[in-house]
């Protein structure tokens, strides 16, 4: 049976895309990291990476044992862990929105890892429909990420955390005239648009289809924290979801408002598999949203 040691440098691999890479996170040199990837292919009786000149790469076998092995080794470290009850420790490897970063998933984080300090979490920021597949691959083990707009593979399970209504950002001192009445200023004003391909882009269609508003197209841009910096230096007005932990009525370079009758909300759950070894920690992280 592989051992534990290799199933970690395997998963290093597939995570770092190099030898070199996985090496300097676990401590082994690269040739050494080669020797123990080559005694697992074949304790496994197959070839796990492609192999080309100096780049390696998961093939159709090695991308098929990522979920399971990282299943493997979190139950191997699960025997080490605390009775239930006790308090959580160890690592938890997690993808999250930036933008859930300044919502209420900072507080969550900040309460999570101070009531159990032996806690490790390791963030890896991006967008919602990235994370899908990296978490169906046991790359991470769970995410934040906004609501899927499709059904999930049925590997996977998406909790609801918390809700952000969609509202209308406009810059307190804008490079364009700026009309009277939020509707008014919508249709006339330079539009930043988030990415339609991405999850809250959706929301964003939907804000539109509501308030029945054409708008003058500008730039599209894939990360609220942008479009917010655009905003500020007045370049346009926009439409994102009201982050909890952003300062909205004391920024001095925009202003927030509601839309007349859109009632669209962002929602931002937690992405999981059905089954994984850290379901103790993200139970926990479900758990502090619903007590609030």
């Amino acid at each position: 049976m592989p051992s534990i040691r290799n199933l970690k440098t395997f998963l290093a691999v597939a995570r770092l895309g190099s030898f070199v890479g996985a090496g300097n996170e676990i401590g082994l040199t690269a040739a050494a990291v080669g020797l123990q990837i080559r005694a697992l292919e074949a304790e496994l009786h197959q070839q796990l990476f492609d192999r080309s000149g100096r780049s390696i790469v998961l093939n159709t076998a090695g991308r098929s044992m990522v979920a399971p092995m990282v299943d493997l080794v979190a139950r191997y470290d699960a025997l080490a862990a605390p009775p239930e009850g006790e308090s959580l420790s160890g690592k938890l490897v997690m993808g999250a929105l930036v933008s859930a970063l300044m919502g209420a998933f900072a507080d969550a984080l900040l309460a999570l890892t101070s009531q159990h300090p032996g806690l490790e979490v390791k963030l890896f920021a991006g967008l919602s429909a990235d994370f899908t597949r990296l978490v169906e691959r046991g790359e991470l083990d769970a995410a934040v990420v906004a609501q899927p707009p499709f059904r999930l593979p049925a590997s996977l399970v998406w909790t609801p955390l918390y809700v952000e209504p969609m509202v209308l950002v406009v810059p307190r001192q804008p490079r364009f005239a700026i009309a009277d009445g939020p509707l008014q200023i919508l249709r006339a004003s330079p539009f930043l648009r988030f990415d339609r391909q991405a999850w809250t882009g959706h929301l964003v269609d939907q804000a539109l289809a509501q308030a029945g508003v054409k708008v003058r197209e500008g730039m599209e841009l894939n990360s609220v924290e942008a479009i917010l910096a655009l905003v500020r230096q007045g370049f346009g007005v926009s439409i994102v979801p009201k982050l909890a932990n952003v300062q909205w009525s004391r920024d001095r370079a925009l202003r927030a408002i509601a839309l007349p009758g859109v009632d669209v909300q962002r929602q931002v759950g937690l992405l999981e598999r059905r089954e994984h070894g850290r379901g103790r920690v993200t139970a926990a992280i479900k758990d502090y949203f619903a007590a609030r």
